[in-house]
């Protein structure tokens, strides 16, 4: 069985409020992209996981897609031993959920390929336990996420058709960085009211509040973000806390040249 775990772009990020256990309370829209690794299952003699594509750091069994499978076996799920095949297309350390995303997807295949018969609701408590934006992808559509990025609701928005470029430099970027300079606070206008707006209006208000750290830190993000707006994009913003960056445009644009010493992605959304 094979799957193409897709990444996600984050529009907008509010830091609204410190919590209790340290931890910090956002708002952002989580919005799916054809940007894919791929998940290959089969069952075999005994437990193997092959990881191939751009390196991940780190013991393989510890890896998100594996510990997917020991959570659902942890959980009373009966699972045999399995040969895994990830191979890895979504940059790492690029703010795009590519690990939570592969972790989703083991779930629900593990749940079609063993006929587990997991309700789409158990499927998001069991990925929430790896990660607080993996039960994203087990629905896998846009969604208006608070909390810390774990509770869900509908939004209507579609891209449909506009021309999305993305781009990830080698800079990394760690949590540390991202909230040193941010101060929690609620925004004027709430995400959900802003996305229903023409996505030229974004400009300006619909921010990802990381950005004031990372900017200053990193001049190779923002520079990439200044280019994308340069050669014509309607919108552009970091992703969750970086380092990649997009820009979406209403019409192609051949703008390889200007990012060939960066990862490159883009395409024109379904």
């Amino acid at each position: 069985m094979i799957s193409r775990p897709n990444c996600k772009i984050n529009l907008g990020l509010n830091v609204v409020e410190r919590r209790n256990d340290g931890y910090h309370n956002l708002e952002t829209i989580f919005y799916p992209i054809p940007l894919c690794d791929e998940l290959e299952i089969e069952e075999s003699e005994v437990d193997c996981i092959e990881v191939k594509g751009i390196p991940v750091d780190g013991d393989v069994f510890d890896n998100l897609v594996w510990r997917a499978v020991k959570l659902l076996r942890e959980s009373g799920y009966s699972i045999p031993p399995i040969h895994v095949v990830l191979t890895k297309h979504i940059p790492n350390g690029a703010g795009l959920g590519g690990g939570s995303s592969d972790a989703a997807f083991m779930i629900k295949m593990l749940n079609e390929k063993f006929s587990l018969d997991l309700s789409v609701e158990k499927m998001e408590s069991l990925a929430v336990v790896l990660g607080a934006d993996c039960p994203v992808f087990i629905q896998n559509k846009p969604v208006f996420a608070e909390g810390i990025g774990n509770i869900f609701s509908p939004v209507k928005l579609s891209l449909s058709g506009l021309f999305l470029v993305l781009v990830k430099p080698d800079d990394f970027i760690s949590t540390r960085e991202a909230y040193s300079a941010v101060t929690p606070q609620r925004p004027l206008t709430g995400l959900k009211t802003l996305s229903a707006e023409p996505i030229e209006s974004w400009v300006g208000k619909m921010v990802n509040d990381f950005e004031k750290s990372v900017f200053p830190l990193h001049p190779t993000v923002k520079g990439i973000r200044d280019k994308l707006y340069d050669l014509g994009a309607v919108y552009s913003s970091m992703s969750g806390s970086g380092s990649s960056v997009y820009g979406l445009f209403r019409n192609p644009v051949d703008v390889r040249a200007c990012f060939s010493e960066h990862f490159y992605f883009d395409c024109i959304l379904p």
